[in-house]
């Protein structure tokens, strides 16, 4: 199946590890052009050089960006705009979750999850949506948790958030749809990623990462009895960024293999 993305613009909101290095590697391939952003300058160079060699240098745009602020936000999308003159595709896909209880939570990681969760989204949507009007049409993809549906007692400021973003994603679908602006979300379970990563090195830094992975998806009941992995998830969200997906809008599709439980 040919995707079409050859010379589409795409705006990876994080892009330097996990989901969104993977995607970006993927969209590269497929003769996409990116940008990517990241809070630690370092590790976005790092990523650069990793993803890019030159056959695809000028494909691949840069910055440092936090994307919990407004203001980074908007010069990072208004350079990506000024850099390949359009801006077709966003996925947002930065921030990170906390295990904690209701009890446990301080105002401080409340405030973090919101804004990482929910009020960058906002900024990132609010700073493309010009663009995307101006020449007609966008996508628009927001990588979301099963927990937005299925919340977990020890998870309940992300879970609390990412069921915020299902709905402000639901309610944007029809608002953009008069602007050919279709928005979706794609809720993850369990995926190999960095975040995962650190937490098998904090708790079990002598089991072997094979063993450790197929130990979590047996306790966590996986009906794929694995793990997922990151390219699973850029599949479908180059798939929700082609043409392929032009009458997908206001979904939210699961990446989890199988482990949600609800409707």
């Amino acid at each position: 199946m040919e995707l079409n993305l050859k010379g589409k613009v795409v705006v990876v909101m994080g892009g330097t590890a996990g989901i969104g290095f993977e995607t970006t590697r993927m969209l590269l391939e497929e003769g996409a052009k990116v940008a990517i952003c990241g809070r630690n300058s370092d590790r976005l160079n790092q990523a650069i050089e990793k993803l890019t060699d030159d056959s695809n240098r000028d494909n691949l745009f840069g910055m440092t960006c936090d994307v919990s602020k407004r203001e980074d936000v908007e010069v990072f999308i208004n350079a990506i705009g000024e850099h390949f003159q359009r801006i077709d595709v966003l996925i947002n896909n930065a921030g990170r979750s906390i295990m904690s209880h209701f009890f446990d939570i301080t105002d401080e990681q409340w405030q973090e999850q919101i804004n990482l969760k929910y009020f960058a989204i906002i900024y990132a949507i609010q700073a493309v949506v010009p663009f995307m009007k101006a020449q007609g049409e966008g996508r628009i993809i927001n990588m979301n948790a099963t927990l937005s549906k299925e919340p977990e007692p020890h998870m309940v400021a992300t879970a609390a958030t990412r069921a915020g973003l299902l709905n402000l994603t639901k309610s944007l679908s029809h608002e953009l749809a008069k602007d050919n602006i279709l928005i979706n979300t794609i809720s993850l379970g369990l995926i190999k990623t960095d975040q995962w990563e650190r937490r098998r090195l904090e708790r079990a830094p002598d089991v072997d990462p094979e063993v450790y992975y197929k130990e979590l998806a047996e306790n966590r009941k996986i009906p794929l009895a694995r793990v997922g992995l990151p390219e699973e998830v850029g599949n479908v969200i180059l798939f929700l960024a082609s043409e392929r997906a032009s009458y997908v809008t206001g979904a939210n599709i699961e990446v989890s293999g199988g482990l949600s439980k609800v409707l």
